[in-house]
């Protein structure tokens, strides 16, 4: 074991042992790391292979399932159009405060490493908590859940759903795989986004192209702004729950900010893969959301069990098989994606002393860090193996959010507290300040107007979280297994 991993801490003490203008944020200086003897994360990857990574995070199951959750929330398909624009913007907000963030801070860890330096150990372990226990696995078993549904449709004849059993087993070798890939290399892993990224890409262009031609047609009837925002939802709030439905498809913007310290010359590709992937990204979602409504009205899209299939199999005929094999293309590269960038949270979070000892280890043959890659599949599969997802979903949602909030946050505090830092990208005070706003809303409008059990349960596992900290990290009083934090 010893000869196959080298240990990546740097603290051994759960606290921040240098000042943010030390931290490494270029390749020279691994090299002189290198010289002691220490084992690093390389930087391998340039930025097509960052806007991939950006691009295939985002672009998932999300557009095949969300259209339906936003239409019933907004009620109208012109408020869900627009929807679908607001979390757009939103999202690149955010986008542009995490390439701030991510410069300042090229490690890998994202979020973490952002929230930790802004208020410290406890948020710090907070957040490695969150991603770790509930996030990143629940996201990554989601996708292969759908993944597997998918799968299991194509490959099973009949008109019957498929059975769970074939679906959970689909799903878990899907994460079996994403691991291995994952585990070998970063280069192979990254490199298979791309080729995934541009299938999925291609799938959602035959929707687009589709649609086309349907507008061609004179297929307008529920675009003309005339009728489509007739019996649009009026409560403000009531339309957290539709933005839930609609920010899950934009989910993975922040994944290229958890491999940064991967990332070949940051302060440049960082910026510049974010610009390339969200535009991008946001028309294709509004093009497919059009297409659909040339062929299915509002009633039938919410009735339909898979929006994207029943489109191609009203407008693609013999060929209609294209779009379940791209659903399931897009799923493997969000799933991919997953665990590129997923594990780099556990593995930051135990190189600062806030998890597993053995998490902050990188694998000396592959430069890898596979220990935290296998605890997020395990946790997945274990998800999996559950088979109930809903309630995952609602109260992982709150808790993405209550992250977001404090990382847009951060981008004031670190400036206070580091304003020597060289900031290569620096956004307008404006941008973080919106959201911020966007953030609350988002955590406090769907419990005011749709209050459910499954917050309490947010709120329960992030005390379980501090109290974790209180008494294995600051109270030193920890399991044999965990190492010394």
């Amino acid at each position: 074991m010893a000869e196959d991993f080298a240990n990546g801490r740097r603290n051994t003490k759960g606290k921040i042992t240098a000042p943010l203008e030390r931290l490494p944020s270029s390749e020279s200086v691994s090299k002189d790391e290198q010289v002691a003897g220490t084992v690093h994360l390389k930087r391998e990857m340039g930025l097509i292979r960052a806007v991939a990574i950006i691009g295939s995070g985002m672009i998932g199951s999300g557009i095949f399932i969300s259209p339906q959750g936003i239409l019933r929330g907004a009620n109208s398909v012109g408020m869900s159009l627009i929807i679908w624009i607001v979390c757009a913007v939103v999202s690149f907000l955010g986008a542009l405060c995490y390439v701030e963030l991510g410069t300042v801070l090229p490690r890998a860890g994202g979020s973490y490493q952002y929230i930790l330096h802004a208020y410290g150990d406890l948020a710090g372990f907070v957040v490695s908590w969150a991603n770790v226990v509930i996030l990143k696995p629940a996201s990554a078993a989601l996708v292969s859940i759908t993944l597997g549904t998918y799968i299991s449709d194509y490959v099973i004849p009949g008109d019957c759903a498929p059975p769970n059993e074939a679906i959970q087993l689909f799903a878990i070798l899907s994460v079996m795989i994403m691991m291995f890939v994952n585990c070998v290399s970063v280069r192979y892993s990254s490199g298979v986004v791309v080729i995934l990224t541009i299938s999925k890409v291609a799938a959602l262009l035959i929707i687009i192209a589709a649609g086309i031609v349907q507008l061609f047609k004179g297929r307008t009837e529920y675009l003309n702004p005339e009728v489509s925002f007739q019996g649009s939802t009026t409560q403000i709030l009531g339309y957290g729950t539709a933005l839930y439905y609609g920010f899950w498809p934009y989910t993975g913007w922040d994944n290229l900010n958890n491999v940064s310290e991967e990332l070949k010359n940051p302060a440049r590709n960082l910026p510049l893969s974010i610009a390339i992937a969200m535009p991008t990204v946001t028309a294709i979602y509004l093009l497919t959301n059009i297409a659909y409504f040339t062929v299915l009205s509002p009633d039938e899209l919410l009735a339909s069990s898979a929006v994207a299939v029943t489109f191609a199999e009203r407008t693609l005929g013999i060929m209609a098989w294209l779009v379940p094999l791209g659903v399931c293309i897009s799923t493997a590269g969000t799933l991919m994606g997953g665990f590129l960038s997923g594990p780099r949270i556990a593995f930051a979070a135990g190189r600062e002393g806030h998890m597993l000892s053995i998490l902050s280890m990188v694998s000396v043959k592959y430069h890898t860090p596979l220990p935290a890659i296998l605890l997020q599949g395990l946790i997945a599969v274990v998800l999996i193996m559950m088979g109930d997802f809903n309630s995952i979903v609602v109260y992982s949602g709150i808790v993405q959010w209550i992250l977001y909030l404090a990382a847009f946050a951060a981008v004031f505090v670190l400036r206070r507290k580091y304003p020597d830092t060289p900031r290569p990208f620096k956004v307008n005070s404006l941008i973080p300040i919106l959201a911020i706003i966007a953030s609350i809303f988002m955590v406090l409008a769907p419990v005011i107007s749709d209050p459910k059990l499954e917050y309490l349960y947010a709120f329960v596992l992030l005390a379980l979280g501090l109290l974790v900290y209180l008494v294995c990290v600051r109270g030193k009083r920890q399991l044999p297994f965990m190492g010394t934090c």
